[in-house]
């Protein structure tokens, strides 16, 4: 069996794992957001999550929706292993089936990593920072451990985008 002549190289076993672990990287912040917006007592009074995050209300939305948009950015670096990252699906209207142009990943995929870098390396000295005056208990160590993953999400998104580069020059 021969292989088309534009077909590139699978992604290596080590940008596979990468890109799944980059994905995984926002669940644990999320789950923390999403039991927030429900009320659960995850570090704060009742009386601050209605004062200062509005939940009940539309604070609930926004954390939930913060939620969600984080899991699915950092789902997309799964596209840069994956084939619908070479080929979009043809269930997507208009451009369905069309290859994806390289650099139509790698741009947007680098300046990604970079503003994640940007973002979240201040989290590595997240216990340096005096703690929040309403949170209460161990919480404030509990939250530092459930958004360290995020640290890595910039450093994994941009080794998996230089694997695929490599892949598609």
């Amino acid at each position: 069996m021969t292989t088309p002549p534009n077909a590139t190289a699978p992604a290596p076993r080590w940008a596979i794992r990468a890109a799944h672990a980059a994905a995984l990287t926002a669940v644990p912040s999320g789950l923390w957001r999403i039991a927030l917006a429900f009320g659960l007592p995850v570090g704060y009074s009742a009386q601050v999550l209605r004062h200062d995050f509005h939940i009940p209300g539309w604070g609930a939305v926004y954390v939930i929706g913060l939620s969600v948009v984080s899991e699915a950015l950092a789902l997309l670096t799964l596209g840069l292993v994956q084939p619908w990252g070479e080929v979009v699906p043809r269930w997507i209207p208009v451009i369905g089936g069309r290859r994806v142009r390289p650099l139509a990943a790698v741009i947007p995929a680098a300046l990604g990593s970079l503003g994640l870098v940007w973002l979240w390396t201040s989290l590595l000295f997240w216990w340096n920072v005096e703690e929040h005056p309403a949170m209460v208990g161990p919480w404030h160590t509990i939250v530092g451990v459930l958004y360290l993953p995020l640290v890595l999400w910039g450093p994994l998104l941009a080794a998996v985008t230089v694997s695929y580069y490599r892949r598609h020059r």
